[in-house]
């Protein structure tokens, strides 16, 4: 009887081990080296093109310029959502994007050597407008776009297009 009960106690702590530590896994942060997916291809593609820059400028290694492009992904990802929300204001948007870019700039510290890292800082400036400006351009890209290939009006997939025109039905004989 006290070795059934002593195995069933040992089997439910190890249950309860196993439990926890699946748990504990599971709320461990996020490798911020894989992509997101949230991040929609438009950001992507910001983000690409600034680490891109700064990889070249900066003369990264792999694994240097890798964790480079998580840490923008991130910011890039940021930045955009706070570009959207307060589109109708400026000097907010400015603000609060340069505080995303302080965050980058605390990440990067860990990531690049004193050297780079000093390159990186007296580069902060150009770095922030070269990504501005290709976000503007590809807003305006993409607003052309919607322009010339605007969406169907419905949103069961309709598409607008020009009418067929079909021969007349023959009449159908109603009587003998």
């Amino acid at each position: 009887m006290r070795k059934k009960l002593a195995t069933a106690a040992l089997l439910l702590v190890t249950a309860l081990g196993a439990q926890a530590q699946q748990q504990a896994m599971s709320a461990a942060p996020r490798d911020k080296t894989q992509s997101s997916p949230r991040l929609n291809p438009e950001v992507q593609a910001r983000a690409k093109r600034l680490s891109t820059q700064m990889a070249r400028d900066l003369r990264l290694n792999g694994y240097q310029a890798s964790r480079l492009e998580a840490i923008n992904q991130d910011k890039v990802a940021k930045m955009a959502a706070i570009e959207q929300k307060h589109a109708d204001n400026p000097k907010l948007v400015d603000e609060q994007c340069l505080g995303v870019c302080k965050e980058r700039d605390q990440e990067l510290r860990a990531v690049l050597s004193n050297d780079q890292y000093s390159n990186y800082y007296d580069s902060r400036t150009a770095y922030y407008k070269f990504d501005k400006d290709f976000a503007a351009r590809s807003s305006n890209i993409l607003m052309v776009n919607s322009v010339q290939n605007p969406l169907p009006a419905n949103s069961k997939g309709a598409v607008l297009a020009p009418s067929r025109t079909s021969a007349p039905a023959a009449p159908a004989n109603r009587g003998r």
